[in-house]
């Protein structure tokens, strides 16, 4: 491991406890600088332990894609829990959706629950490495199979092509 490995552990996540820290304080000043700088540093080398071994990115181009896919249907699904919770509850389906994961590493199998769960009217509940499958709430699946392929096609498969799992 070289020095700024071991002195900089999480450079990103520095960068935003810095960021964050200068949102917090909304006070831009020197001192304000230096404090987040130093949380900044030191938070990520108190927490080293924690993290699990990253997957490499081995196409990141393709991972912004993948953003802006999630953040459109974040807004889509939000519009469409509106339309079903305003209307009469009889149309909802509510359903548990066993997601079968092609996914072997447990980081990257995370980053789909939390997809899974940023998308309003699902929510993960249970990630199991061992059986290989994520379990899934969905508010309206009227075909959950249908609903599981939509998963694996919008979320999963990219996430394959990105981390190279």
């Amino acid at each position: 491991m070289s020095w700024r490995e071991r002195l900089l552990p999480q450079p990103v996540i520095s960068l935003l406890i810095v960021f964050l820290w200068l949102v917090v304080v909304s006070r831009f000043t020197l001192g304000s600088l230096v404090m987040g700088t130093i949380v900044g540093l030191l938070v990520p080398l108190l927490v080293r332990n924690f993290w699990v071994d990253r997957p490499v990115m081995h196409r990141p181009l393709l991972a912004l894609g993948l953003f802006a896919r999630v953040l459109g249907d974040i807004v889509v699904a939000n519009v469409e829990v509106a339309r079903l919770v305003l209307g009469p509850p009889g149309r909802l389906r509510p359903a548990f959706l066993e997601l079968p994961l092609e996914i072997s590493s447990p980081y990257v199998a995370t980053i789909l629950a939390s997809i899974v769960s940023l998308t309003p009217g699902t929510v993960s509940i249970d990630i199991d490495m061992d059986r290989r499958l994520v379990l899934i709430h969905a508010l309206n699946a009227p075909d959950p199979e249908a609903a599981v392929a939509t998963i694996k096609r919008r979320y999963e498969a990219p996430l394959k092509e990105i981390f190279g799992c």
